[in-house]
C-alpha cells in the first residue's frame, strides 16, 4: 500500500462533499496500478469533484468512484486499491481482483511509473491475458524525460496490442487522449506469454473445466488457480460445484508434484523474461552513473550506523521542537492566553450570561466545562495548533520520499514484535491522530500485524495533540522527559513482543516501493496538511462538543463529581493530586481532551512537581483510546477484540503509573 493510497483514505471526508451515487449498473473504468505511480492524482484529473468514497462490500476497503464530465453519468470510473499481480495478497489487492472480474468493465487503464516501467509490465501483461480492452498509462513522463529515459510508446504500443499514453498527472498530460481511448474501448490484445510446457499444460487442462463466459478469461483464471489463489477457488466451487474443483486441484496437485519451484516462481519468471522482450529497443536509458548525491543520501537513510541517527534528528527538529516547543508552547500559549482567555471567552460570558437567564444552559455554553468554555477552546487553541504542526512535519516527511526508507531501517526491528517496516506508517501516522492511524492499519497484509499494530496505537502512540503537550509539560526537565519517554517507549516493545509471540500467524513479508527522493513542493505539503486537519476537526470538534455535553449532563446529576471521588483514591495510589482525576475523567472522553486538562492543572496556582508530572504523563499516554478511536478499532477489529484490547489499555496504564510512581520514589526523584 502507497502513499497515495493513504491520501486518498484520509481524504475521504473531502472527497464525498460532491458525492454522486453510482449506478448499480453503469459501465467501469478501472483505473490499476502499483502504489506511488501516480494513480490517484490521475484519477482526480479524470474525475474532478464528481467523486464518492464508500467502503467495498464486505470489507473496510475503501474505493473512489467518479463520473467523467466528458464521458457522461453513464460510466462509472473506478480508482482500485494498489496492486502489485493478479495473485492477491492484502485485502486491497484482493478487493482490486474483485472489482476486475466484474461483468461491468468496460476498459482497464494501467498506470505505470514511466521510470520503472520494467518491474510493473508483468502486471500489464497479465491484464492483457485477463480477457480485458487495456489501455497503458506511462504516468511520470516528465520524471522520466529528467532522468534521459525515453520511451517508444508507438513501437510499445504496437508490441502489446494495447494504446500505451505517456501521462503526467500533475499537468494533465495525456489527459485528453486516454479520454479519447475511453469513449471508444481499444480491441482485445490476442498477446500471450508462455511459461513453459508443464505450466502451459496444466493451464490448458484446467481451463477446460473453467466456464468461458466468465468476465475473467479461463486462462487467466487457470493461471490464478494453478499458483493458488484461494479467491478462484471459492468462485470455481460456486459456479462447477465441488467436484470439478477437486479435479481441479488434483491438477494442480499433480503439476507442482512434476515443478522445482511453485508454479508462481515460473509464472513470475516467465512474465518478467517477457518484459524485458518487449521492452528491448523501445526503451533507452543513460548509460550515466545515477545521481551521486542520491545514492548517498539513500545510504544515509537506509543503513543502521547513519539512520538511525537521522532518525533522532527529525524526532528532535519535528516533534520535540516544532510540535512540542512551537506548536505546544508558543502557538497554544498565544491562542489560549492572548486571544481566548484575554478576549473570546470574556465576550463569550457576557454575552451569554445578557441572553440566557436559565443557569444551568449558561453553565452548558460558558461555564468551567462549557461547550464554549472548555470544548471550542480545547479544540482550537490547545489541539489546532500542535496538530497543525505535527500534519505539516508529516506532510513534509511524506513529500520528501522518507518515510519509505524510514519503513526500510525499522524493518529488521519491527520483526520482532510482529509487524514489519510498512506498519511504520500507520505507528507514525499515530502520532498525529490514532484514530485515522488505526483506518491505515488495512494496509498491512495480516489480521495479527493488523491486531498487533492495533493494540500499540491504542496503547502507546500519543497523537500529536497530547504528545505536544506532555512535551510542552516535561520541557522543563530533560530528565523527566528522558523517564517518560524511556518508560513508554520500553511498554511498547515489551507489549509488541509479547504479542507476536501469543498471536498465532506467520513472520510478515515486507515490500515496498522506493519512491526517490526529493524536495518537497510547498504547495503539495500545504494541501496535504489542510486536507488532513480538515478531516481531523470534522471528526475532533463534535466528540469535544459531546464530551462537554456529557460532563454538564454529569455536573447537573452529580455524577461526574461521585466519579471524582471514586477516582481520588487512585490518584493518590500513584502519588498525584486529587485534582487530576478530572484529567483522567476527560480522558476517557478523549486522550488529547485529557492532556489539555493536565495542561490546565499545571497553569493552576498548584501545579504538579515533577515527580507528579512523570507519573501522569507516563499513565495518560498509555491510557484508553478516546471515543473516536474506539469506534474505529470496533469498526475494523470487532467488538470482542476492541474490549479486550481497550481493557488490557485501562489496567495496564495505571498498573505501570503506580510502578513509576514507586519507582520514582525509592530513587529518590
Amino acid at each position: 500500500m502507497g502513499m497515495n493510497t493513504l491520501l486518498k483514505m484520509i481524504g475521504a471526508v473531502n472527497a464525498g462533499e460532491s458525492s454522486i451515487e453510482p449506478r448499480a449498473d453503469a459501465p467501469l473504468v478501472l483505473l490499476v496500478g502499483n502504489p506511488n505511480v501516480g494513480k490517484s492524482a490521475l484519477f482526480n484529473k479524470l474525475t474532478g469533484q464528481y467523486v464518492t468514497v464508500s467502503n467495498y462490500p464486505g470489507t473496510t476497503v475503501e474505493v473512489s468512484h467518479g463520473h467523467c464530465s466528458q464521458l457522461g453519468r453513464d460510466v462509472e470510473i473506478v480508482d482500485t486499491p494498489g496492486m502489485y499481480s493478479l495473485l492477491p495478497i492484502t485485502d486491497e489487492e484482493r478487493v482490486a481482483s474483485d472489482i476486475l472480474s466484474s461483468p461491468r468493465v468496460r476498459v482497464v487503464i494501467h498506470v505505470v511509473d514511466a521510470k520503472n516501467i520494467d518491474r510493473m509490465l508483468g502486471l500489464t501483461l497479465q491484464l492483457i491475458e485477463s480477457g480485458r480492452p487495456v489501455v497503458l498509462a506511462l504516468n511520470m513522463m516528465d520524471e522520466a524525460r529528467t532522468l534521459g529515459i525515453q520511451i517508444d510508446h508507438e513501437e510499445l504500443s504496437r508490441r502489446l496490442g494495447i494504446p500505451v499514453i505517456p501521462t503526467v498527472s500533475l499537468t494533465s498530460e495525456g489527459v485528453a487522449e486516454l479520454i479519447r481511448h475511453l469513449k471508444t474501448p481499444p480491441p482485445l490484445s490476442m498477446l500471450r506469454v508462455e511459461c513453459g510446457t508443464l505450466i502451459e499444460q496444466a493451464i490448458l487442462d484446467i481451463a477446460r473445466h473453467l466456464s468461458p463466459a466468465s468476465p475473467i478469461a479461463p486462462r487467466a483464471r487457470a493461471s490464478l488457480l494453478l499458483q493458488g489463489d484461494l479467491r478462484e477457488r471459492e468462485r470455481l466451487v460456486q459456479e462447477k460445484g465441488e467436484h470439478t474443483a477437486a479435479t481441479v486441484l488434483a491438477i494442480v496437485a499433480a503439476t507442482r508434484a512434476k515443478l522445482n519451484h511453485s508454479p508462481h516462481y515460473y509464472v513470475t519468471l516467465a512474465l518478467r523474461t517477457h518484459s524485458g522482450q518487449l521492452l528491448g529497443g523501445c526503451i533507452s536509458t543513460p548509460v550515466r552513473t545515477p545521481d551521486k548525491i542520491r545514492r548517498v543520501l539513500d545510504r544515509i537513510c537506509t543503513t543502521p550506523l547513519t539512520g538511525y541517527p537521522l532518525v533522532a534528528l527529525v524526532l528532535y527538529f519535528g516533534l520535540f521542537v516544532l510540535v512540542g516547543q512551537f506548536g505546544a508552547g508558543t502557538c497554544v500559549n498565544f491562542l489560549e492566553e492572548k486571544v481566548f482567555q484575554s478576549h473570546l471567552l470574556p465576550w463569550f460570558s457576557s454575552l451569554v450570561n445578557t441572553h440566557i437567564p436559565w443557569q444551568p444552559l449558561r453553565d452548558l455554553l460558558a461555564g468551567d466545562y462549557g461547550i464554549i468554555t472548555l470544548g471550542l477552546r480545547y479544540a482550537i487553541a490547545i489541539i489546532f495548533p500542535i496538530v497543525g504542526m505535527f500534519f505539516l512535519v508529516f506532510a513534509t516527511l511524506e513529500d520528501s520520499g522518507y518515510l519509505p526508507r524510514l519503513a526500510l531501517l525499522v524493518d529488521r526491528g519491527f520483526k520482532r514484535i510482529g509487524l514489519n517496516g510498512r506498519a511504520v506508517i500507520p505507528i507514525v501516522l499515530g502520532f498525529g491522530c490514532d484514530t485515522m492511524a488505526t483506518l491505515v492499519t488495512r494496509t498491512l497484509e495480516t489480521k495479527r500485524e493488523r491486531i498487533i499494530c492495533t493494540i500499540l496505537l491504542a496503547l502507546a502512540i500519543p497523537c500529536s495533540a497530547q504528545l505536544g503537550v506532555i512535551l510542552g509539560l516535561l520541557s522543563v526537565s530533560g530528565a523527566a522527559l528522558a523517564i517518560w519517554a524511556g518508560v513508554v517507549l520500553s511498554i511498547m516493545l515489551l507489549t509488541g513482543w509479547l504479542a507476536a509471540k501469543l498471536l498465532p500467524g506467520a513472520q510478515p513479508m515486507f515490500y515496498m516501493e522506493l519512491p526517490p527522493l526529493r524536495l518537497p513542493t510547498l504547495m503539495n505539503v500545504l494541501v496535504k496538511t489542510y486536507t488532513r486537519m480538515v478531516w481531523y476537526f470534522r471528526e475532533i470538534l463534535p466528540m469535544f462538543i459531546l464530551a462537554s455535553i456529557l460532563i454538564w449532563v454529569g455536573q447537573i446529576t452529580h455524577l461526574f463529581q461521585i466519579m471524582i471521588q471514586n477516582m481520588k483514591p487512585l490518584m493518590r495510589g500513584m502519588g498525584l493530586p486529587d485534582e487530576s482525576a478530572v484529567a483522567f475523567l476527560f480522558g476517557f472522553f478523549r486522550r488529547d481532551y485529557g492532556a489539555a486538562g493536565l495542561y490546565d492543572l499545571q497553569k493552576s496556582t498548584t501545579p504538579m512537581t515533577i515527580h507528579q508530572l512523570i507519573v501522569a504523563a507516563v499513565t495518560l499516554t498509555l491510557f484508553l483510546p478516546c471515543i473516536a478511536q474506539f469506534l474505529v478499532m470496533q469498526k475494523e477489529r470487532g467488538t470482542k477484540v476492541t474490549l479486550w484490547i481497550s481493557g488490557g489499555v485501562l489496567v495496564t496504564a495505571f498498573t505501570v503509573g503506580y510502578l513509576t510512581h514507586i519507582a520514582l520514589t525509592l530513587f529518590g526523584m
